[in-house]
């Protein structure tokens, strides 16, 4: 049988992620060589990882030196602010390995703190109660240590030297940084950290983050304690304090990303795989399920037909994602049912092939324990062995929550916005609670 492991993220970002209104299609930029593949938005970070694999390091090592360089130069989309998600294919034994390093609420966070501060309804979208424990450099560091090959000193000198060096602007993420000048200018630190002189880089002007330089060493030197513990950390604590949030030490130092099992489903063929809640990846299972239903091959690529039955089943997959779909630290996700193939076939019958639905319901899943309770890049390496790494990244909206932490370089996600406030469901915004993610 065929498997579809690791491009499904790539060939369906558009089709499945949930885009902001300044987010744009970014150009992708891919380098080959005798020693492997490395695909990313930008040409620097996809050189970066194309020479550790020169260099003799493998497909965990160059994607983590192809990350840390897109985190540099395209930073409304990605960064050591925000979180990381990865599948990694193991060629010696054909095995897949899923890496959930996504970030918990503070221990302090809770509705009733919200409350207190005037916050009732909806989740803040921006700012400090936005913010999720980042959880990239942890990330990179369980992959590092059980798949690669390199060190951080090696991983992160592309990084360094183009933050301390600078780099040429290019044209998409000269444009991306030019509608979020306003944003970028509402607090000092990320005005100072990412304007020159009030203005966005402009195409082809030189930019450096000395900053964020001094960061990436103190990672190559301490590994992940340079950035949750010592003087990162304690700048994290400092811009929560300085907007009374409830970040704690505690909150950084004692987060761990986790090791997951990948999820699929069949689709006329081909093995797709995903990675399990709390991202969204099952909701692209679901299509693909709901979509098996019907002749798309007769209906034609891309024809009117065909595109209805892709929404339709968008809008049943996300219904269900929204209603059930959460940390499962916390509660019990009925994912075997939401991805089978006899839940597809009853949710496929609501498709009506003359018109949208304007109102689409969720699932009654017998299953489930009721329980109380932007901006993105992806990229892929392959080295010459045949391992293979899909991952993503993300702020979640355009440059994150709009704090960056003094004299760090880097700007803190706003992945909490996805939580949410009403009370007893498996997205409940809780203390040490992962949000649910859209990125797959």
């Amino acid at each position: 049988m065929k498997i579809l492991a690791l491009l499904l993220p790539f060939l369906t970002l558009m089709i499945f992620a949930q885009p902001h209104e300044n987010e744009r299609q970014q150009a992708r930029s891919m380098v080959i060589t005798q020693f492997g593949i490395v695909a990313t938005s930008q040409t620097l970070a996809s050189e970066a990882g194309a020479q550790i694999l020169k260099q003799g390091g493998n497909a965990v090592d160059a994607a983590i030196a192809a990350n840390a360089v897109l985190g540099l130069v395209e930073p409304m989309s990605n960064g050591i602010g925000g979180d990381l998600f990865a599948i990694f294919y193991e060629a010696k034994t054909g095995k897949l390995h899923g890496l959930n390093a996504s970030g918990w609420a503070p221990s302090g966070l809770t509705i009733d703190f919200l409350k207190s501060k005037g916050v009732e309804k909806k989740m803040p979208q921006k700012g400090i109660y936005s913010v999720t424990v980042p959880g990239a450099v942890a990330g990179w560091d369980l992959l590092r240590k059980r798949f690669g090959t390199r060190g951080f000193s090696k991983l992160l000198a592309p990084a360094i030297y183009y933050a301390e060096n600078g780099f040429p602007v290019t044209e998409i993420i000269s444009a991306s940084w030019e509608d979020s000048i306003h944003f970028l200018s509402s607090h000092p630190n990320s005005k100072a950290t990412y304007l020159l002189e009030g203005a966005a880089p402009k195409v082809g002007e030189i930019f450096r983050n000395a900053d964020l330089a001094k960061t990436m060493r103190l990672i190559a030197e301490k590994g992940r304690d340079g950035f949750y513990k010592g003087p990162v950390a304690e700048a994290i604590i400092k811009i929560s304090k300085e907007n009374e949030g409830t970040f704690e030490l505690s909150d950084l130092s004692e987060y761990e990303p986790e090791w997951v099992e990948p999820i699929s489903t069949t689709y006329r063929g081909w093995t797709v795989y995903e990675l399990p809640p709390n991202g969204q990846g099952l909701a692209a299972l679901s299509m693909l399920n709901l979509m098996e239903q019907f002749p798309l091959q007769e209906y034609g690529h891309n024809s009117a037909k065909t595109l209805h039955v892709m929404i339709e089943a968008k809008k049943l997959a996300y219904a269900d994602m929204l209603k059930y779909v959460g940390d499962p630290r916390h509660h019990k996700i009925p994912v075997k049912g939401l991805i089978s193939k006899s839940l597809a076939e009853e949710r496929a019958k609501l498709i009506d092939l003359e018109k949208a639905s304007c109102e689409v319901v969720f699932s009654k899943m017998k299953s489930i324990t009721k329980t109380t309770g932007g901006d993105t890049i992806y990229m892929s390496a392959i080295d010459k062995a045949g391992n293979i790494v899909s991952l993503i990244q993300s702020n979640y909206s355009g440059f994150g929550s709009g704090l960056v932490p003094p004299g760090t370089g880097f700007m803190l996600q706003n992945r909490g916005a996805l939580f949410s406030l009403e009370r007893g469901q498996p997205n409940t915004l809780q203390p040490r609670k992962r949000p649910l993610h859209t990125i797959i």
